[in-house]
């Protein structure tokens, strides 16, 4: 932890939050007028109005949204330092020219302080959990518990970094230390594992009985590859016939899945995250999210890194997956924006195994966003919910809460540390980087 560390609002006392509208995710998403009590991490009370709450920290929230927290759920924390400098490039030159360069300099301090800059856009996004997947993993679960911001982590084997057992052995060290992080397996994609390290995977899934998630079909040139290497299947085919979801899991982008990929991922209760932003800009392609929501898949919502975003906001998220799929389908009427709403809440939290997360209700975690419905762009009523999706912005973030605590409110981050410092140490970082390699 921070030595010193202030946090806004001590974790330890009662807050009430009270005079708010309220959208629970538990039974849709309709909104009624209420009151939040939160005991320590935990929500105490989220119901009509009471008069007997009694609490240490009143908030009057003045008819303001009160709602779960969105969740990333896939994203590259530390890749901050590449934001804006991998720009207009195709996913393989973005990747191999770019990205895998830069990120063999990179240090696990490094990833400490640049893995802070993303934690607090999150916050500034009303993001209140990501499910991270980068190297290092002890570093950006330093980072998580020094900001205290809830964090999935993720390994990400390839053939070049990491290895099976050390990804055992952070499963081991990592989960239970804390609760604001927790971890699970991962490998990077098919195409940078070999089939004897997937196999070994497998083998550690079962072992632990542990999900495992990877980036899958991002492109159709993935799939294709995917297919002439392993004797005409394509990925979800591949890595189920090797038992890597026996326990179940997920995928990341799945913009080129066919109907028996489909198929097999509603069959094993697997999860996809989409990642829209990410898709559009490097050209992947648009997945099909009308046909995952009629499979009766859980959907998520990630933002993916900075590096291939370049933002961290899950507004523009829920807004691309929405019209990206009208146009798709040809179809106004197609992928409705609570789908989008619900997944980048429920669906995401879901995909990251945060079942204490799922809801603003009691015994949940209070991992809660308020929206100003002051803002020009929420004005008039109409349907809030869709409005959201439609209309909002990060600078309807009015609050976001974490276990209890306020760590952004009114345009200020309330982390326990010095805001420009995060800012320019990740800018010596980015600067020597860029210096290594000529730029």
């Amino acid at each position: 932890m921070v030595t010193g560390a202030v946090f806004l609002y001590d974790m330890g006392m009662k807050t009430l939050l009270k005079n708010a509208r309220i959208m629970d995710m538990a039974f849709g998403e309709g909104i009624y007028r209420g009151d939040v009590l939160i005991d320590g991490d935990t929500i105490a009370y989220a119901g009509p109005k009471r008069k007997d709450l009694k609490a240490e920290r009143v908030i009057e929230c003045h008819g303001h949204l009160l709602m779960p927290g969105f969740k990333d759920a896939h994203t590259h924390s530390a890749m901050s330092f590449a934001r804006s400098l991998s720009d207009d490039l195709a996913l393989a030159d973005w990747l191999n020219k770019r990205i895998f360069p830069l990120e063999d300099l990179l240090t696990g301090e490094d990833i400490y302080h640049l893995s802070k800059v993303s934690i607090l856009e999150y916050l500034s996004s009303g993001i209140t959990s990501c499910f991270d997947m980068y190297y290092h993993p002890e570093e950006m679960a330093r980072a998580s518990i020094d900001l205290n911001f809830r964090t999935v982590l993720l390994g990400t084997v390839t053939k070049f970094r990491e290895s099976v057992e050390e990804m055992k052995e952070s499963y081991r060290n990592i989960n239970g230390a804390n609760p604001l992080v927790s971890y699970r397996l991962g490998f990077h994609a098919e195409y940078t594992c070999s089939d004897e390290i997937l196999r070994e995977l497998s083998k550690a899934s079962h072992e632990l009985q542990c999900p495992i998630f990877t980036h899958i079909s991002e492109t159709q040139a993935e799939v294709e590859g995917c297919r002439q290497r392993h004797g005409g299947m394509t990925p979800p085919e591949y890595f189920e016939s090797l038992g890597l979801w026996d326990y179940g899991g997920g995928g990341f982008h799945a913009v080129a899945f066919t109907d028996k990929d489909i198929w097999i991922f509603k069959k094993h209760g697997l999860s996809i995250v989409t990642n829209p932003g990410s898709n559009s800009k490097l050209a992947s392609g648009i997945a099909p999210l009308e046909k995952f929501a009629e499979a009766g898949i859980n959907l998520g919502i990630g933002t993916d890194g900075a590096g291939s975003n370049n933002g961290l906001d899950m507004f523009y998220e829920m807004r691309l997956c929405c019209v990206l799929q009208k146009l798709l389908n040809k179809d106004p009427a197609s992928f409705d924006a609570l789908l989008a709403l619900r997944a980048a809440t429920v669906g995401s939290a879901v995909a990251m195994g945060l079942t204490d997360c799922l809801y603003l209700k009691e015994g949940q975690k209070a991992d809660i966003v308020m929206i100003d419905l002051d803002r020009p762009s929420m004005q008039p009523f109409n349907n809030i919910a869709k409005n959201l999706v439609y209309s909002g912005a990060k600078d309807c973030v009015e609050m976001t809460m974490v276990g209890g605590r306020i760590l952004y409110k009114d345009g200020k981050f309330h982390v326990g540390e010095d805001i420009d410092r995060i800012y320019s140490k990740a800018q010596e970082i980015t600067n020597r980087l860029k210096a290594r390699i000529g730029e």
